[in-house]
């Protein structure tokens, strides 16, 4: 199958300004991401931002670049414009790979999109690792995530769920973490991109919600790496560095 990346970057954090340029392990940290994006099959990585230093910074490590509007308050929609600036046609899978994941195998890059293709009913698809720690199961920050018994998402949640009634604040079978990464067959991308922030999306803080809400599916499968968590702290940035430094 043949399928495109796009990785959505901004200058902006508020927990880290600058981060997609932050030096990590000799290389900004964006660059880390793409070309771990560039070790997977996809036909084409692009990085889509508004912001000229980091469009720079891409070109100058052989990036391609899009620009886009400032305006735009998720990634999704980000790329939606790159999607219709390009004229992809609806039935293309497009894989966006988060700017802040300096360690994403490029294993689960190539899976997502291909469990989107396997499934042709399917609008977009995402991934999922079993939690173990009670302390992740607990943790807002960590999203959960309910499916059916075909692997259709039912419900992301920042509390933990499914929440075991005989034996309160425990592991189940089925505790899961949601892995931020997303294939969307782009018809479904622009659709999502041009519909209002839903009322659970509102409540949980979660756009993938929106996507529940308005009746797309959402196919789920665990991944076969685990990556590590995403950079949005200091203390985030100096494990990821240790780990790059630990490579071979």
């Amino acid at each position: 199958m043949s399928y495109r990346v796009v990785i959505p970057a901004r200058y902006d954090s508020s927990r880290l300004p600058g981060k997609a340029l932050l030096p990590l392990a000799g290389k900004p940290m964006l660059q880390w991401v793409h070309e771990r994006a560039r070790a997977a099959r996809a036909a084409e990585v692009i990085i889509a931002t508004d912001d000229e230093r980091i469009a720079t910074a891409a070109r100058n490590f052989g990036a391609e670049v899009a620009m886009t509007a400032r305006t735009h308050v998720s990634g999704t929609d980000r790329i939606a414009e790159v999607a219709a600036a390009r004229g992809w046609p609806d039935a293309d899978v497009v894989v966006n790979v988060q700017g802040d994941e300096p360690l994403i195998p490029p294993a689960i890059i190539d899976q997502v999109a291909q469990l989107l293709a396997a499934n042709p009913r399917a609008d977009m698809a995402t991934l999922a690792a079993r939690i173990d720690q009670l302390a992740d199961f607990n943790d807002p920050n960590v999203v959960k995530i309910a499916c059916d018994g075909g692997g259709r998402a039912l419900y992301f949640s920042r509390a933990p769920i499914p929440w075991n009634r005989d034996a309160p604040a425990t592991l189940t079978p089925a505790s899961f973490r949601h892995i931020g990464i997303y294939a969307y067959r782009v018809g479904a991308l622009r659709r999502l991109a041009g519909l209002p922030a839903s009322r659970l999306e509102q409540i949980e803080k979660l756009e993938q919600l929106r996507a529940l809400e308005n009746g797309l599916e959402i196919r789920v499968a665990l991944a076969v790496e685990r990556p590590l968590a995403d950079v949005n702290t200091v203390a985030d940035l100096e494990r990821a560095e240790r780990a790059l430094n630990l490579r071979p």
